[in-house]
This record gives structure tokens, sequence and C-alpha cells, in this order.
């Protein structure tokens, strides 16, 4: 039996005969040829088969004819025929003459959501709606994307971690987190790798990543909010400060999309209409202060009700980047203590700063990084501060009752890079499968 192709491969086949597997995007049944597109996961072909006549111009028996008479979209099945290369055929310059076809699983003929139909029906059906070229692209270049960063972490001798997500106690405070019964006690889904990664520093690790899942309870409708997420995270030892963050930060990021361009650039730009733009180092850096006054001078007053940069805010200091430096990120940085974590150090000149940024891109936070406090006396104070009670945290702060070297790290969102890099609308349509306040399936 002849070996299937991939659809992708057949303008570098020789005519002859071949074999391909897929699924019926389109059928136009004529009266003298019939026509079906075929979409595998690597592309698209025309089959055609033209209708056979008796010698009185009535229609001869013909059940390859009747068959496709019969075909719906959807259908799975494989087709064998004659491989014929004519650069007339729009569809990659190939068509396929059919001498049979194999059905593999027949599909119900109405089809429950159309091009026009809204977000939410099409995540309904996502594995229907995942059918579509452009929505294939996106976990492909999400697969291209996530190799760079590992490719990188790897040659440059860091460690792959896997770490709990359950866990026995709050990582920071028990606000949005998921609560589960864990046989005679309770549990937390864990809202970041946070603690498990730096408990990676005293044990001598030096370097480490993860690429894993992450939750959050937060009751956020937004576009760019789940409660369910992939976090992509690095922690590094013997820093000097978060600037040492930063510059691992954008390294990856320039790897990444260096990678994506190469890959799918091309096609990025058929389907999305966009061309992928592989960013220069070093990114902009603000302190959070500054871009605040920028933003004012352009019009916009951040509300004053906290010391963070609210998401309109983030948008005005993006397109003034982009205006001033021709980039599509920025480091903002120096938030103050108030708003970040316990186990952030503080600013050695000012102590209600922190050592601390957020890179936005496109207009987006999509990561927070920082330099950790390691002094454990300070930890405990600091969390204090917070309203924590050290107790609670006993398990972390023996991380650091033992040596640790000054460390550092980022988690960053992966599904909001994909949205931001392809300018989707949200971030379900960068999700395999987004998880939300309402929503707990497919």
């Amino acid at each position: 039996m002849i070996e299937r192709t991939l659809i992708k491969n057949l303008a570098a086949a020789s005519d002859g005969p071949v074999r391909v597997s897929g699924w019926v995007e389109t059928v136009r049944d004529q009266k003298k040829v019939q026509f079906v597109v075929l979409r595998d996961e690597s592309g698209a072909v025309q089959l055609v088969h033209p209708r056979i006549f008796n010698d009185d111009g009535t229609a001869a028996e013909d059940s390859v004819a009747a068959e496709i008479s019969n075909l719906s979209q959807g259908t799975f099945l494989t087709a064998s025929g004659e491989l014929k290369h004519d650069e007339r055929v729009k569809l990659g310059g190939v068509e396929i003459k059919l001498a049979g076809l194999e059905i593999a699983s027949r599909a119900i003929p109405e089809t429950p959501i159309a091009d026009d139909s809204g977000v939410d029906k099409r995540m309904d059906w996502r594995f229907l709606d995942l059918r579509v070229p452009k929505n294939n692209l996106i976990f492909r270049i999400q697969t291209t994307f996530e190799h760079a960063l590992r490719t990188y972490w790897v040659e440059n001798d860091f460690i792959d971690l896997h770490t709990p997500k359950l866990l026995p106690s709050a990582s920071e405070s028990r606000a949005e987190l998921f609560e589960v019964e864990y046989f005679d006690t309770k549990a937390y889904l864990a809202q970041s790798p946070q603690f498990f990664k730096q408990m990676a520093q005293p044990a001598g690790f030096g370097k480490i990543f993860e690429i894993g899942p992450a939750f959050r309870a937060d009751p956020s409708f937004t576009s760019r909010h789940a409660t369910e997420f992939t976090s992509v995270d690095a922690e590094i030892s013997w820093i000097d400060s978060h600037a040492d963050v930063m510059k691992l930060h954008e390294d990856l990021m320039v790897a990444g999309f260096t990678a994506v361009k190469a890959k799918h650039g091309e096609e990025i730009q058929a389907l999305f209409g966009l061309e992928v733009t592989v960013p220069s180092t070093p990114f902009p850096r603000i302190p959070l202060a500054e871009a605040k006054r920028i933003v004012a001078e352009r019009g916009y007053e951040v509300p004053r009700h906290d010391d963070d940069m609210d998401p309109e805010g983030e948008r005005q200091i993006a397109a003034y980047v982009k205006e001033t430096y021709g980039h599509e990120f920025v480091f903002l940085t120096d938030y103050a203590s108030s708003i970040r974590p316990f186990y952030h150090m503080r600013n050695a000149h000012d102590a209600g700063l922190t050592n601390s940024y957020d890179l936005i891109f496109n207009g987006v936070e999509i990561s927070t990084g920082a330099q950790r406090e390691h002094r454990v006396d300070v930890l405990i104070e600091q969390a204090r501060e917070k309203g924590l009670d050290p107790e609670e945290l006993d398990f972390y702060l023996d991380f650091f009752r033992y040596g640790v070297p000054p460390h550092g790290g980022f988690g960053m969102g992966l599904s909001r890079v994909l949205m931001l890099m392809l300018h989707l609308p949200n971030l379900r349509e960068a999700t395999y499968l987004f998880r939300g306040p309402t929503r707990l399936t497919p």
C-alpha cells in the first residue's frame, strides 16, 4: 500500500500515485466534474473526479461519484489517486485525480458554528474551531516559541523543573486561590511556582526554568485574564540586581521571536496580515513614576487609588515607546513595595520601592520579574508588614536559614505573548482550551 503523504509535501513530490488523509473542507458537486478540497494538519489540496457518462449521455454507474455526492463537511477520509502538477490550480499548484475514497468517519451535515460565530460559541465547539488554518497556525507558533525558549535555557545550562501544583498553604495570601479537598484536609492550586523555583537556589541549582499550569481564582471577564493559564518561569542565582533578570528576559524574547519569524513569518503575513518584528536589545526601561508622568503629559491621568499602572496607562506608555523608540516592548521598573509581594527586594536607597519590573508588550503587561529578598530576617519583617504570619511561611523561610545566593526571576503568561504577537482580540483565541469564571468545558 502507498504510504500517506502530508499535503504540504505534495508540491515537492513527483506526479504519480499518491495517498492523502484529512477532512473535507468543501465539496463542489457539478454535473461534469466533482471537486473536493481536503485539508490535513499541514495544508489543503484539491481532489478532482470527472463524472463518467454512457454513450447516450446518461450518467454511468460510478461509486466514487456517488460517495462524493454524499460527503459532508468535516468527514475524515483517505483519498488515493494520481498526483498532477498544474500551475493553473490555485491551491498549491497540484491536484489529485481521484481513484478511490476510504471513509474513516462521517460528519453530521449540520455544522454548529460558522465563520461569523461569536467567540463564546466557537469556544463551545473548539475542536471544530481549531480546524481553521489561522487557529492551527497559532499553536504551531506556540510550539516554535516554546522550543526556542527551551533551547536557549538548555544551551545556557538551565535546569528544567516540574513543580507541584497542589500546595498545603497559600503562597502569598489566600486571595485568588482555588481551595480543593485533599483527603482529610485542604489544599490550594498553585497560582505560581514562585516558592519552589526559589527553593532551587539554596539547593545549588543556579539557573532553572519551568513551563507549566498556574491557577488564579480571579473573577475577571477581561480579554486578557484566565483562571488557568500556562506560566513561563525562570529563576537565576548570583545576580546583582533585577537588571540581570531583565537581560535574561529580553534575550529569551529575542530567541523566541527570531525562531517564530524564521519558521512562520510568511504564513503569519499571509493569514494574519502581520509582520513579526524581532525586538532589538536592550528593551527600553522606564521607572514607573516617570512612566506615569509621560502618560499624564499625553492627557491621561492614572487613577491614584494605588501605586500601579492601570490598563489604559499601559496602552499609553506603550504608544509612547513605539513612537519614541520604535519598540513593541518596555520594562516598567521600580514599583512601590506597597503593591509588590513580601519577597521582592526593596531598593537600597528607597525602601518604598522594589527591585522589580513589569514587561509591557504592545500595551499589555505580560510578565512580572524581580530580585528576591534572600536575607531571612528581612523576609520575616516584610511578611509581617504585609499582614502575613511568618509561622505559616516556615517551610518557605527555611529555604533561607541554611544559606542562599542573591537571586531573581520572572513569571510570564504564554497565551498573552501569543495574543499580542498576533494582535488577537482576546486570550481565548490564543489558548487551546480556555478556562474562565464561567467556562469549564470543553
